[in-house]
């Protein structure tokens, strides 16, 4: 092993390095401040879009589609469940999406910007406006039969796109709009799970919902019995998705409402934290042992378990859950749910056949369209008849701007058109075709209104 300090530093204080740690540490530095900028998300979710959308246009088309609808089956004795690969994503893969939505709705109502209601109106305002009329614009498309059945498509907002093509603009824009994005988005991912669970069901099964309500219970008694470690609530969500698999209501919800239940609150407040570390710390220096490292010394063993058991009760669960899981969810769930879904194969030979289809027309108009007026629309509102007040530093054509971002509908609409397509893979076709469409134009058209706006504040 190597040592940074010279060998006439005090013992106690040398940091002991692997052959290799330092060497790998100047390669991972720049690395992991790349996974954390806001616009990687949003970068990685294109470049898979991408992927697929090649794949399902290439000669590897035939491959890619029959890794898609590949079974995969899992036993236990008697019962056995099998689904396709993209059945095994949609509604396994993205229960983990769905809980860290939940936690960040959660979060967001107990202490941010939805927990006062000064500075929450208007987001909420600016979402059921960007939900209703891009629904009811695709309706005025789509009147009967069962291309109706795509209304609930463009009323969600892909969050990572969105605010990822926001923090293009961090320097031109106030911290202010991307806070009134993020809430915004947050909202109408609240009324997207509502939609989902209310409209977009099968016929449901009274003994499955049952057994799914008796599991909701043991959540609930989790949390109010103090049970902080994510264990036992991760064990009882997968039983809660199992029954709502079968249920027929969407499975993913259980995501949702498992990540309702985790605790918000820690065990220590703190200043007791503070107190408890100090008096630690001090009986883990009392039992050094000069020569003597901590795999040798039990005591200290002990006294560090109990410095971690301490750092662990400090920090709430909801908030150590939602960091620990953003970044896989962000980095592999997402990423792997454009694989599955975002290859939609175009006919270039009918492609004036597909843009003038009512369910593509539908999606492009409720989600470019209907997303900027009724967000712009329900601001403006708002704003004269003194219900909301604008974000500070900002402008309303700012506002108008972020409305038109909105309309990339993305992650969201391409789960809803899974469900309210099944089996209709003509209709399917369409939305997924009118769900890119409409993204890209409104991602670029979001960022040029906003970058000429922010040019002409100055």
């Amino acid at each position: 092993m190597a040592m940074n300090d010279s060998d006439s530093s005090p013992p106690r204080w040398r940091v002991f390095y692997a052959p290799w740690e330092r060497a790998f540490d100047r390669v991972m530095t720049p690395f992991e401040e790349f996974i954390h900028r806001q616009t990687t998300s949003g970068l990685l979710l294109m470049i898979c879009a991408a992927i697929a959308l090649y794949l399902a246009n290439s000669r590897f088309a035939e491959s890619y589609f029959h890794l898609v609808h590949t079974p995969i089956g899992l036993s236990l004795g008697e019962h056995s469940l099998r689904m396709s690969l993209q059945h095994w994503v949609n509604d396994g893969l993205m229960m983990v999406f769905f809980f860290v939505v939940g936690l960040e709705l959660k979060r967001e109502i107990l202490v941010g910007e939805l927990a006062e209601i000064r500075n929450a109106i208007l987001p909420i305002i600016a979402a059921i406006g960007g939900m209703v009329v891009p629904a009811l614009i695709y309706l005025a498309l789509n009147r009967n039969g069962p291309q109706a059945q795509g209304w609930g498509i463009p009323m969600a907002t892909d969050i990572a796109f969105a605010v990822g093509a926001l923090a293009l603009l961090a320097g031109r824009v106030p911290k202010s709009l991307i806070t009134f994005l993020v809430a915004l988005a947050i909202v109408d991912d609240l009324g997207a799970v509502l939609v989902i669970a209310l409209f977009y069901t099968k016929e449901l099964s009274v003994p499955a919902l049952a057994v799914g309500a008796l599991l909701v219970g043991v959540l609930v008694s989790f949390n109010l019995f103090g049970i902080r470690r994510p264990l036992p609530y991760f064990l009882i969500a997968i039983l809660l998705w199992m029954a709502l698999l079968k249920s027929g209501v969407h499975a993913t919800l259980a995501g949702v409402i498992a990540a309702f239940t985790i605790p918000a609150r820690p065990k220590f407040d703190p200043q007791v934290f503070s107190e408890l570390m100090k008096q630690t710390l001090a009986r883990f220096d009392a039992e050094y042992r000069p020569g003597h490292d901590i795999l040798t010394n039990e005591a200290q063993r002990g006294i560090v378990q109990t410095l971690e058991n301490g750092v662990l009760k400090v920090q709430a669960p909801l908030q150590r859950l939602e960091h620990q899981w953003h970044t896989p969810v962000a980095y592999l769930v997402i990423p792997v749910f454009a694989l599955i879904n975002a290859g939609v194969p175009i006919d270039f030979s009918s492609l004036g056949g597909t843009l003038g289809h009512p369910v593509t027309l539908g999606v492009v108009a409720g989600l470019v369209l209907g997303k900027f007026l009724g967000i712009a629309g329900a601001c403006w509102l708002a704003l004269k008849l003194g219900i909301g007040r604008l974000p500070h530093a900002t402008r309303f054509s700012q506002l108008a701007g972020v409305g038109l971002l909105a309309g990339i509908g993305f992650t969201m609409s391409i789960f809803i058109s899974e469900l309210a397509f099944e089996g209709q893979e003509q209709n399917l076709l369409m939305a997924k075709t009118g769900i890119l469409l409409a993204s890209l134009v409104a991602g670029f058209g979001g960022y040029l209104w906003l970058l000429l706006a922010s040019r002409h504040e100055t």
